[in-house]
Parts: C-alpha cells; structure tokens; sequence
C-alpha cells in the first residue's frame, strides 16, 4: 500500500541511523501492525540500506528469576565545549528497560554517589517497587556507602566481572544508545544542559522508543492497539513531534 511505503521511507531519510526494526516499533507505537520483513523490503526496494538485527544478550537465569524488576548501574562520561568531563550516572531496569539518570558531576565523590544510592532506594520505596538485586561493574567511583544504603533497602549489589562488559550488557546497550541518538549529536555547553538533555531523553526513551528486547513495547506506556480501518490506513495524517531542536523524533497520529 503507498501510504504504508511512505510512512516507513519517512522516518528513514529523517532519522538517518534507524533501522529497519527501529522503524517497524515505530509503527507499532502507531498502531500500525505490519511484518519487520515488509519493513525491510520496502526500504531495500528505495535503496535504502537496512540495518542489520541486532543479537539481544541472554541474562543470567538465575538473576531473571529473582525480582520482577532487576535493575543495573553504570557510570559514563562526556565532556562539556570548555573540556570539563562529566560523570553520568544511570540505572536501567532488565525486565521494563525503564532508565533513571541519577545525576551528573564532575567530582563523584564518595557523598555525590552514597546520596544517588539514597535517591534511588527512595524512588523505589515511593513507588511500592522491591529489587533483590542490583548489578554493577567494579568501578573505583562506587563507594563502601553505596552498597550500604542499598543493603539497608533490601537489594544486595551483585558485581560484574573484571572487564566483562557483557555480564552489564543491558546497561551498556543503553550508554551506546544515549551517546548514538544523544550525546554524539549534541554541543553539550555544561552541567545543566547535560542534565536537561539528559532528562528529554530518559523522557522519550520510557515513554516513547519501542525496545526490542521487550518486543518493541515502551517502559511506561503500553503499545496502541493494531489499526483494522483500511479506511483508515489509506487515509494516515501522521505528524512529528521533535525534542531537542529535532535530535529526537516522535510520530503521532494527528488530533
């Protein structure tokens, strides 16, 4: 169907590092339910290069089957226009792929991380939610503290090993996704900017990106469902909503 093909080639020549699955959960946010293969085939009939699937990383089992939310912690940096680097640290729920930014600074002192620790047993406490378990690599950054706080909630810190970035992978992904479809593409001017950009992010990714680990649902909203209407279909007002000057793209259905 035409309006079907040019809806799939739009977000293409827009978002020039979307895949051909990135494009087929966008169209599920839609509520356009088509196969990821016609997805593919419409962009290589345009000459337009589909990007291969990605391999998801098996979670340890025994992990999986411990806590309804199992979340991971990581530390990455970036730096400011003036060369200032910056300390980001995020957390990201396994099974919702829901993601936190605690913070930002440039000094991760041993108060700076033990308060994010205290923020995020907060968080979790007000939100009815319990974690067994949390995974962290052995960075030099994570206080004593930082265990203790989460200890006294309840969640016991489970390492990762020494340079095994995939025992981490679900965290990893999400750093390589923020510094792809951000951090690369964004004059960061300081520590406010990083943070507010930070948080347009964290803001479109649990309530707007399709994860294909969670079978391109969203962590905060449901999937939309499929449109029946071919009336409806064939008739297709789809508009773009853009965040940060046009660095992040979201499609809706018009009004």
């Amino acid at each position: 169907m035409r309006s079907i093909r040019l809806l799939v080639l739009r977000p293409a020549r827009e978002n020039p590092t979307w895949g051909y699955r990135r494009i087929h959960g966008e169209l599920l946010v839609l509520g356009i339910k088509i196969a990821a293969s016609t997805v593919w085939q419409i962009l290589k009939d345009a000459g337009i290069e589909p990007t291969p699937e990605r391999t998801t990383t098996t979670r340890p089992a025994f992990l999986r089957s411990q806590a309804d939310a199992l979340p991971a912690c990581d530390f990455f940096e970036t730096t400011t226009l003036n060369g200032t680097r910056l300390h980001v640290l995020a957390v990201i729920e396994h099974t919702s792929r829901r993601i936190r930014v605690l913070g930002a600074t440039a000094h991760p002192t041993t108060s700076w991380v033990t308060q994010a620790a205290r923020n995020l047993a907060m968080d979790l406490d007000d939100e009815g939610r319990h974690t067994r378990f949390l995974i962290r690599d052995r960075d030099g950054k994570y206080p004593a503290p930082f265990d203790a706080v989460l200890a006294d909630a309840g969640t016991q810190v489970v390492l990762s090993g020494v340079r095994i970035p995939r025992m981490n992978a679900i965290m990893e992904r999400w750093i390589h996704s923020c510094r792809r479809e951000l951090l690369d593409r964004t004059l960061i001017w300081n520590r406010q900017h990083l943070l507010h950009a930070l948080r347009e992010y964290e803001r479109f990714h649990n309530t707007h990106r399709p994860h294909q680990g969670i079978h391109n649902a969203r962590p905060l909203r449901t999937l939309p469902p499929a449109l029946t209407d071919q009336a409806a279909v064939t008739r297709l007002d789809i508009r773009r909503r853009q965040r940060l000057g046009g660095i992040l793209n979201e499609y809706h259905h018009a009004a």
